[in-house]
């Protein structure tokens, strides 16, 4: 009988054990089977964005999407965790906008109109709402809020004796004459871009998104309007020109004097697009055993 309960207790601590060693044994292969270290190219995103890009200034004041024209670029995005991403892009446009197809008989009067090529650069912050993975079970999908610091450049150019004509080096309101102490401004501007946007994961390695970017800039004159009032036409034509003095005032009624800007307010504008972005890197695989 004592023989019987000694060999019952070994064999349960034989069970005892085997149970132990299946038990690690599983969770070593689960580990290894789960257990993926993140690399800088698994974090990093490569794409493109295609859109439309618009403005809002003297030329525009309040219709949003009025002459959108056609603009993209590129992008980069590394993912700092599931909610926050670095993002840099570099996007090209063009803006433009004519008094001809206001609704105001004042500035149809004015008739002034601009075109302008827009090449950015910027960097900044993506805030997710919610967590976000490319490739994840769960994290598929995630609205996101965007914060940048950019550069960009531009140059305002309208229509004169049929061909294309670049404003800032004419000075049509005074810069460089002795009606003002400012000389021509400069091409190379800063901005703020600040948007919203949403974004699902595409299987394992793309995304795409849609978003909505307002641009704050630092200067008057994306349209080359910044003035409150013609310069002296006379003046214009002596010392800047008679270009300057032809395109800084086309008031249809022929009047020297008039509204010709708002100074206190500065120039916008706005990028809407698709973006299509790929994953660059997958995931290094911990090896455990």
């Amino acid at each position: 009988m004592q023989f019987f309960l000694k060999f019952t207790v070994i064999i349960l601590r034989i069970c005892k054990l085997m149970t132990k060693f299946i038990f690690s044994f599983l969770c070593l292969v689960t580990l290894q089977a789960n257990c993926q270290r993140a690399t800088p190219l698994s974090r990093s995103e490569l794409g493109v964005t295609v859109g439309g890009m618009y403005y809002l200034g003297d030329l525009n004041p309040y219709k949003h999407y009025s002459n959108t024209q056609l603009a993209g670029g590129l992008l980069y995005r590394f993912n700092v965790n599931p909610r926050i991403s670095l993002r840099f892009n570099l996007l090209y446009g063009n803006v433009k906008a004519d008094d001809s197809e206001s609704s105001n008989d004042l500035l149809r009067n004015r008739n002034l109109n601009f075109s302008s090529s827009i090449l950015e650069l910027a960097g900044g912050v993506e805030f997710n709402y919610f967590p976000f993975e490319i490739g994840h079970k769960k994290h598929k999908g995630t609205a996101y809020i965007l914060a940048q610091m950019g550069v960009f450049r531009m140059n305002p150019m309208t229509r004169y004796d049929g061909a294309n004509v670049a404003l800032q080096p004419l000075g049509t309101e005074g810069q460089g004459t002795s009606l003002s102490s400012k000389g021509n401004y400069s091409l190379t501007q800063l901005c703020f871009p600040i948007g919203v946007g949403g974004r699902i994961t595409l299987g394992k390695w793309m995304t795409l998104g849609l978003e909505v970017g307002l641009r704050k800039t630092f200067t008057d004159y994306l349209d080359d309007v910044h003035a409150d009032y013609f310069a002296d036409r006379s003046v214009l034509l002596e010392e800047n020109g008679l270009s300057a003095a032809a395109l800084s005032n086309k008031n249809l009624d022929g009047s020297p004097h008039g509204r010709r800007g708002k100074s206190a307010t500065k120039d916008w504008y706005v990028f809407t697009g698709c973006t299509l972005t790929f994953k660059l890197g997958k995931k290094n695989i911990c090896h455990l055993i």
